[in-house]
């Protein structure tokens, strides 16, 4: 499984970007999706996932500002972001799982997002 990030960028508060992911390899066996993201001396963290059922999880940091979402039949994963502050830049990974729940299991190499003040 290959997951390749695409989106990022530099963008004032309360701006907004789309993040992008699309999936090739052995894509069949992905269940959730999601995007985790690391700021700065700072641990992973998990922002939001996507069942294959299409449930959803957002981290309570960025509920209601972020969408999950998942094209299939583009294999594609995105996270729409809005309303953004200083405190969401990091980069950002898309990650995959086998199963419908963590650990993911697969992820990207990371887009950079940087909101500036």
């Amino acid at each position: 499984v290959q997951l390749v990030e695409s989106g990022g960028g530099l963008v004032r508060a309360g701006g907004s970007l789309r993040l992008s992911c699309a999936a090739s390899g052995s894509i069949f066996s992905i269940r959730a999706m999601g995007w985790e993201r690391q700021a700065p001396g700072k641990e992973r963290e998990l922002v939001a996932a996507i069942s294959s059922g299409g449930s959803t999880y957002y981290a309570n940091s960025v509920k209601g500002r972020f969408t999950i979402s998942r094209d299939v039949a583009k294999n594609t994963l995105y996270l729409q972001m809005n309303s953004l502050k200083p405190e969401d830049t990091a980069m950002y990974y898309c990650a995959g799982s086998d199963y419908d729940s963590l650990p993911m299991d697969y992820w990207g190499k990371g887009t950079l997002v940087t909101v500036s003040s």
